[in-house]
């Protein structure tokens, strides 16, 4: 991975997680300040916000870390699965926090369903991404496995030689 591409991504993730974090502190000063008018759940929907910004800025960094292990050249290790987890299980979080999302928008709903099942879907959509990157993970256990045998093997040449 270039130096510009390193320094591109992280601008982003420094971006995005600054702005995360803005609109955390946003919520948090309207659950104590904003008294609720009655014609939407704001606080359970302010809470979610902010739950949901979390399980973004737990991936931000699990990626920065990522990215950082990919600079340095040690991704192929055991090191990163716990990063990579981190990612799946924000996902995963995310989804759910989209579902409660959904739930308390459902009853608002009941004239057009049709909104409540497309929101389902992208629900639905939302775990997929987490089995997208479950499946990479798989695929960074297999290299990790090749990587450790091959220093297995040049071990074993070098002791030829």
């Amino acid at each position: 991975m270039g130096k510009l591409t390193v320094r591109a991504l992280r601008a982003v993730l420094a971006l995005v997680l600054a702005g995360t974090v803005f609109v955390q502190a946003l919520m948090v000063w309207a659950l104590a300040t904003d008294p609720e008018d009655g014609s939407l759940p704001l606080t359970p929907l302010r809470v979610i916000t902010i739950l949901g910004m979390v399980s973004a800025q737990v991936a931000l960094v699990c990626v920065w870390r990522l990215v950082t292990m990919v600079r340095r050249g040690t991704v192929f290790s055991h090191a990163a699965f716990r990063y990579v987890d981190g990612v799946i299980g924000a996902i995963v979080a995310a989804a759910l926090v989209w579902f409660a999302v959904t739930a308390l928008n459902a009853p608002g709903q009941r004239d057009d369903p049709g909104v409540t099942v497309i929101m389902g879907g992208v629900g639905v959509a939302i775990l997929g991404v987490a089995l997208i990157v479950l499946v990479l993970r798989m695929l960074l256990a297999q290299a990790v496995a090749r990587d450790v045998e091959a220093a297995q093997m040049q071990a074993e040449l070098d002791e030829v030689i």
